[in-house]
C-alpha cells in the first residue's frame, strides 16, 4: 500500500500524523500556494502535477495504490483532477471532507454561489469588510472600491490589487476571542467568507454571530461523485477494507 495524500488542510495534516504513526507508506502533496507550508511527518512534494493526465502519470510512476483527497473544499480543480486520474488508472479514491457550516438562529447570513455574487451582495454605502477568502480572488472586489477591506493572509501579499485594504498575516486555527477582538478593532460590519467548514477557521463565523455582523457566505463548488469520509477513523477503516480486499 502506498498512498498519495492531497493535503493543505488541518485535517490533512492530522491524517498525515496518523499514517506516520501507523507506518503506512504515503506521500503528502502540497499545491505550493504558500511560501512556508507546514512540515509533515511523511515525505512531501510541492507543486502541481500537470492536470489530470499528469496526476495519472504520477500515480503510475510512483506506484500509488490509493488517493486520499484532503484538500480545501474550494480547491475544486485538483479534486476534479483526482477523480479523473482515479478513473483513468483504477486507483481507489477517498475524499476526506469536513462538513460545511450550518446556519444557527442568531446568524445573519447571505448565502451566494460564487465570488461575483458575493461582490453583488455587498452594500452600496462604504463600510469595513473582512474579506476572508485568501489571496487568489481579491482583484474582482475592485468593483466595490468604496469599502475598506481587511485581509488575513498566510503569506505577505506584496502589492495588493485593492486600493483601500489592510493585510494582516496569520495561519489558523484561530480562536473565537481573538477573532472577536479583531472584528471589533477594525469596526467590521460584513464578512465575506467561503463555506470551508471545519474548526480551523470557524472562529470568524462564531464571532460574527456573537457580534450580530452580516456574513456573505460563498457556497462550495460542485464536484463529481466520489466516496467520502468525515473522520480519520472512517478513512482508516476504508484503507483497512481496501487491504482486506487486496486493493
Amino acid at each position: 500500500m502506498r498512498i498519495l495524500l492531497l493535503g493543505g488542510t488541518t485535517e490533512g495534516s492530522a491524517l498525515a500524523a496518523t499514517l506516520a504513526t501507523q507506518r503506512i507508506s504515503a506521500v503528502f502533496s502540497y499545491a505550493g500556494r504558500t511560501a512556508n507550508p507546514v512540515p509533515q511527518p511523511i515525505p512531501q512534494r510541492v507543486g502541481g502535477f500537470g492536470g489530470a493526465d499528469g496526476l495519472a502519470t504520477y500515480l503510475t510512476s510512483e506506484n500509488i495504490t490509493h488517493i486520499i483527497d484532503a484538500t480545501h473544499p474550494f480547491a475544486a480543480q485538483i479534486s476534479r483532477n483526482a477523480v479523473t486520474a482515479s478513473h483513468a488508472t483504477g486507483t481507489p479514491l477517498l475524499a476526506y471532507v469536513r462538513p460545511p457550516w450550518q446556519p444557527q438562529p442568531a446568524d445573519r447570513w447571505t448565502q451566494v454561489i460564487d465570488i461575483n455574487a458575493a461582490i453583488a451582495a455587498l452594500p452600496a454605502a462604504p463600510t469595513n469588510i473582512f474579506l476572508a477568502i485568501g489571496k487568489q480572488h481579491l482583484a474582482p472586489f475592485i468593483a466595490k472600491p468604496q469599502h475598506h477591506y481587511l485581509l488575513r493572509l498566510v503569506d505577505a501579499p506584496g502589492d495588493l490589487p485593492l486600493p483601500n485594504a489592510t493585510a494582516i498575516i496569520g495561519r489558523g486555527p484561530f480562536t473565537h476571542q481573538n477573532d472577536t477582538e479583531l472584528l471589533r478593532h477594525h469596526a467590521i460590519t460584513h464578512i465575506v467568507a467561503k463555506n470551508a467548514g471545519g474548526q480551523g477557521a470557524v472562529a470568524k463565523i462564531t464571532a460574527a454571530r456573537a457580534l450580530g455582523l452580516r456574513v456573505i457566505l460563498i457556497d462550495r463548488p460542485e464536484l463529481p461523485p466520489r466516496q467520502t469520509a468525515q473522520t480519520i477513523p472512517e478513512v482508516m477503516a476504508w484503507l483497512a477494507h481496501s487491504a482486506d480486499l487486496g486493493v
